[in-house]
Parts: structure tokens; sequence; C-alpha cells
């Protein structure tokens, strides 16, 4: 056997021990509360109490009170099991592990399922493997599920690594990878089969192996329906999830073909009050219906919670409150196939929540493996900061930009033009014709139509191109916002009300090699380094990187006049070509329906 097993073995006996032998007493007891019981959805009084890291026993625990026993009393309070966030993305926040985690214990997560993608395309298998060093040591349970293939749309976008099915035997046996992340390869499920079918080969033979050695593989699948989403499921192995369901109809379906349906509530993109529709209107069963965040910006974190704020809008819905739980607790617990926690039951795993107001998810006491780790959104816990190897901090590898070298142009005095529109707290985006006007050869803005140019510039140091287009609903009135955080293959991302100002941001990115930045009249007005593959800092306490986001937004909106909800975050998904229905890249727009590049310019 080996340590872990043994250790696993020596548990279980200590806990048969505790609870047989009139002598021995629990570590710990939370007394006279609640338990909310997730496995048969009720509410009724109980006691937990602990052993070591795990529950000893649930219901009347006041013969296992002993005179070294620690005793809580939480009459009138309610006792979960932790809650799991089941997908999301560290660089999203710009958060090293350890700062995210710091901020995510005191709100009851105790589980992070995490896929590494944005810097898997930034780095490859080397970044990956840094974010999964930095979790090895942590007190909360932090799982990945990695990459299949980077970049998810080769010959529509520049990388800065490939990552294939060679890569998996190295990353997946690692025990703190969970299994293969969402296939975006695969989203476009018909464009993919006729342009890039060599690709779900490559996928498959991925799926497969994880599948033989026990791991899930998780899916992606935006708009799918009929045959197509039945492709999307057998390529991953048959039982997948779906983190970008939009509509309650395609809720439905994916429900009844065995998908978990991961409900997305995050900072920029919610899908919650229109998918639990399904569950309200129709009465469809929700066990495999999963809430996560996928991407938070560190002050939504900070100021109103992580899994417990998504908990509380989705009873807000009108979902039973213990129902709510279950998906975040049970429903995640069983798709992963976690047997340890998920449930408050004998031997499993102490990540208690202690809660106050199950309406609105008040967080009390939080406990991870029996340690109480965080009360009153307090950390107890003393986690030390990481700090990244410099291998992972020279991720931008091309020159300043020249004004020439943005300019979209055009013959004549006005043309017709296609556009990307934003469509707010999504990252699905609309598709636009526009009539621009045309000075001295080169394609103007339309402020008053909120019509701005919109570029990519590739910086992996691999071809140099710069992809370039419009975009409306940015809502933008003065200066240039530019970043290096541009999914899923993390480019400089600018847009602006003019092109000098784009020039000065994107190459303030450039300088500080990686991170936003926003210029008006040629002046920085904000930026922020994100050294970490241009995606996130080892620099900033969580509380500070929230403090300096809240800054850029506030930036955004007094200086250069922007009134979209989390405007950088907004941007990011701008080149995000796995999802519908124009996109922008390096190599230019990109329907993204049909797997093709498309000229800007009509006439």
């Amino acid at each position: 056997m080996d340590t872990i097993r043994i250790k696993e073995a020596l548990d279980y006996r200590r806990l048969i021990d505790t609870l047989l032998d009139e002598s021995s007493y629990a570590d710990l007891v939370l007394s006279g509360g609640f338990i909310i019981n997730v496995i048969t959805r009720e509410i009724y009084p109980g006691d937990v109490a602990v052993k070591g890291e795990r529950i000893l026993m649930v219901g009347d625990a006041s013969s296992l009170i002993g005179p070294n026993t620690v005793v809580e009393n939480v009459a009138g309070k309610y006792i979960s099991p932790g809650f799991i966030d089941s997908h999301m993305h560290f660089e999203s926040a710009m958060l090293t592990v350890t700062e995210f985690s710091k901020l995510s214990i005191p709100t009851g997560t105790t589980t992070l399922i995490a896929d590494p993608h944005e810097i898997g395309n930034v780095l490859g298998v080397h970044g990956i493997k840094a974010m999964i060093d930095e979790a090895r040591s942590l007190p909360n349970r932090v799982l990945y599920t990695v990459p299949c293939l980077t970049p998810d749309a080769p010959g529509l976008e520049t990388a800065g690594a490939e990552i294939n099915s060679k890569d998996m035997k190295e990353l997946l046996n690692d025990p703190y990878v969970q299994g293969i992340g969402e296939i975006q390869g695969f989203s476009n499920v018909m464009p993919v089969y006729r342009h890039a079918s060599p690709l779900i080969d490559d996928l498959i033979a991925s799926v497969v192996y994880a599948k033989s050695i026990g791991k899930t593989v998780e899916g992606n699948a935006p708009g799918l329906f009929g045959k197509e989403l039945a492709a999307h499921i057998i390529g991953g192995g048959t039982h997948v999830s779906c983190h970008e369901t939009t509509t309650k109809e395609e809720m439905m379906e994916k429900l009844r073909y065995g998908v978990s349906v991961f409900i997305r509530e995050g900072s920029s993109q919610r899908n919650m009050a229109e998918c639990i529709r399904a569950i309200t209107e129709e009465g469809v069963d929700s066990r495999r219906a999963i809430l996560v965040s996928d991407d938070m910006v560190p002050e939504d974190l900070l100021k109103q919670g992580h899994m417990n704020e998504i908990v509380r809008r989705t009873i807000a819905e009108g979902i039973d409150p213990v129902e709510a739980i279950q998906m975040v607790t049970i429903n995640p617990a069983t798709h992963f196939g976690f047997g340890d926690i998920g449930v408050l039951a004998p031997g499993k795993r102490a990540d208690l929540v202690v809660i106050t107001n199950l309406q609105q998810m008040t967080i009390d006491v939080v406990y991870l493996a029996g340690t109480k780790a965080a009360a009153q959104g307090e950390l107890l816990l003393n986690i030390p900061s990481y700090i990244y190897p410099q291998s992972v901090k020279s991720s931008v590898k091309r020159a300043p930009v020249k004004l020439q070298d943005l300019y979209i142009e055009a013959k004549g005095n006005q043309v017709k033009a296609r556009a990307i529109e934003v469509i707010p707290d999504q990252n699905l985006t609309g598709a636009l014709e526009v009539s621009l006007k045309v000075q001295e050869g080169i394609v103007q803005p339309d402020l008053a139509a909120d019509i701005l140019p919109l570029l990519v510039i590739e910086r992996h140091g691999q071809n140099g191109l710069i992809g370039k287009t419009f975009v409306r609903g940015m809502k933008l009135r003065e200066g240039a916002i530019a970043q290096s955080v541009a999914h899923d293959t993390h480019n400089i991302i600018v847009t602006g009300t003019n092109y000098e100002d784009m020039k000065v941001a994107a190459n303030r990115v450039i300088a500080m090699n990686g991170g936003i930045c926003m210029i008006r009249d040629g002046k920085v007005i904000g930026d922020l380094p994100l050294r970490i593959g241009g995606l996130m800092s080892d620099e900033l306490t969580g509380k500070e990187m929230s403090a300096a986001v809240s800054e850029l937004h506030r930036l955004a909106e007094e200086e250069l006049g922007c009134t979209l909800h989390v405007p950088f975050m907004h941007l990011s998904f701008l080149s995000l070509v796995t999802s519908p229905k124009w996109k922008i890249t390096d190599l230019g727009l990109i329907d993204a329906e049909n797997f093709k590049k498309l000229p800007t310019i009509l006439q």
C-alpha cells in the first residue's frame, strides 16, 4: 500500500475506535445546529462530530464530547457540506491560486476545479505545471481539468504553445489533475467536422486515454442541439458537462441527454436566471444541474462572495435552498466521482460551512478538513504568498507597434464594414454590417454609433500578425483600452476611439510584459501589470488586486466614459472563436459558426 492509502486506512480505524470505544471522543463537535442533508433534501436538528480531518458522525453527538473536545454552539444556524466551484479559471481573476483561495475560502467554497486553459495557450505544459505546483501546499482542495488542445482553432488563431494528445500522459497522471477540461476544439461541431476533421481524431485519442485511467472529461457545447449535441457528447466520452448553456431550451435538451449542465453565473457571463427556468417552470430533475462561476473579477469575489453568492441568486430565482446547495455539493461531487466530499456523512472529509441566514447565504464559519479556516468573512489560516518562477514571466515577445500598423484602410469616402456586436453579460456576440467614413484612406470610428476599431496583435513571437475589425457596444467615449488577456490564445486585444491612443495602449502592454492599460490623449490613465503569462500577478494580494481592478473600472467610467459592466472581461471574450457568432483573432475577423475568416471591409 502506498502512503496515502495507509493513512486513509489508519484514519478509518481511528474513526471506528472513537465511535465504539467509550473512552474515546471527538476532536470537534458542532452542536445544536440544523443539518442540511443534500442526500435526502432535508433540514433537521443535529450535531456534526469530527475526528482529525473526517466527519465522525451526524446526529446526536453528545456521547462523543469529552474533556478535550472543542464544542462549537451553532444553535439556530445551518451546517452544510463545503461548496464546490466545478469550473473556474484563476487567470480570469488575474490572481494566483493562493490569492484566489484566500478570498474564496471565507465564502464557504472549499473545493475548486480549475481549468488552466488560458495559461496553456500562452505557455503550454510548462505553464500548466507551474499552476499545478502552486496548489500542492494549499489547505483547500484545488484540482485541475487540463486542455487537450491548444489552440482551439488551429489556422484561425495563433497561440504561444501547442498542446495535443501527446501531452496527455504527462498531465493526466498527476494526482492534482482531475481530467480533461472543456473540449472547446469540438464546440463548433459541424465546421470542425467539415474543415478540420483531424482535430476530432486527436481529441478522441486524448479522451479515450483519460477514460482508461479513470479521469473525467468536460464538454463545451454552446447552442448545440440534436445530432451536433450528440456528436459532441460522444466526442467527450459519452458523459460530459457544458458551461456554455444560455437558454432554457438548451438546458432541457442537455439534461435529457445526461449532460451535467454547469450553470454559469460569473462576473460578465450570467446564465443562471435563464437556465434555471427548466427546473422552476418545467419541473425537470436538477440532479445534473451544477452551479459554477467560470470567470470572476476579484472585486466581485471580495465584495459579493463566491459560490455562496451564486447559491443566493439561485434561491432568489425560486429554487429551494437545499436544492440550490445540492448544486454546489452533492451534484458536482457525483459528476466528478468525489467519494469523500459533497455530503455530511460519516468518514467524509470535514469540509464544513456554518450558515446564519439560509436565504441570503450568509457564511459564519468555514472548516477545512476539520480545521477552522475562516469566521465572519475573515481568513483564520496563515497561507503564505506564492511567487512564480521567472520562466513564466516573459511571454510578450514582440516589438512595439507603429501607428500605421494599426490603421484599417479602405478606398473612397465611405465604406461598408463588418463589426462585432457586444452582448452584455455573455461571451456570445452579434454580427453587424455598418457604414463608416474614410479619411485619407483610413476608416474612421463612429463614436455617435458606438462603433470602434478592434484589433488583435500577435504577441507570442510566432508571426507578428495584426487582425483588424470593428466593434459596437464597448461604450467607450474617449481614449483606448489594451490588454494581454484575450481568450483563448491571449494575444493583445485593443480598442479605442482613435488609432493614436490605441497604439500607445498596445505598446504600454508590451512594455509591461503583459497586463491591462487605458490611455487618453496619449497619456496613461490607468494600468495593471500581469506578468505571469500576461494573465496573472503574484505582486498583489487578493485584496490589493480587488482594489486595483475596482480602480480600473472607476477610471474606465470616469475618464474614458465607458458604461459597460466589467469592460475588460467583455473585451477579453471578443476573441473567443469557439463561441458564436463573430470574433477576432490575430488572423482577422472570424465567423465562428462557419470556421472561416471574413474580410472586414465589404466595399
